[in-house]
């Protein structure tokens, strides 16, 4: 069900073709931008991009039995915490109907 991966750089020359704006000011743009959102999770602050979602840090509690997944063997895992992403009501609505938008093609 998933796409193609969608890269930095393929947002990157998006964006020049639909603004035809330097390509090193966009990529300075969007470094500045993820770099801003990674500051802000470090400082447990909550991101809130209406219309898109909000993204924050969560405390996962540690676990005393869990396993390794490659080699199945039993360890530890310490509290820790997560970036977690939630979705906003106008992107939880079109990843919702993308069944129907995909019947078309």
């Amino acid at each position: 069900m998933a796409g193609k991966k969608l890269t930095k750089a393929d947002i990157i020359d998006s964006i020049y073709q639909k603004r035809g704006i330097n390509r090193k000011d966009i990529k300075i743009t969007v470094d500045s931008f993820i770099d801003e959102i990674k500051d802000a999770l470090i400082k447990q602050q909550i991101i809130e991009l209406r219309g898109f979602g909000t993204f924050e840090t969560r405390l996962r509690k540690g676990r005393k039995k869990a396993r390794n997944p490659k080699t199945g063997e039993a360890v530890s895992v310490n509290s820790h915490g997560i970036a977690a992403f939630r979705p906003g009501k106008e992107l939880k609505q079109d990843v919702w109907n993308i069944n129907e938008k995909n019947k078309g093609n």
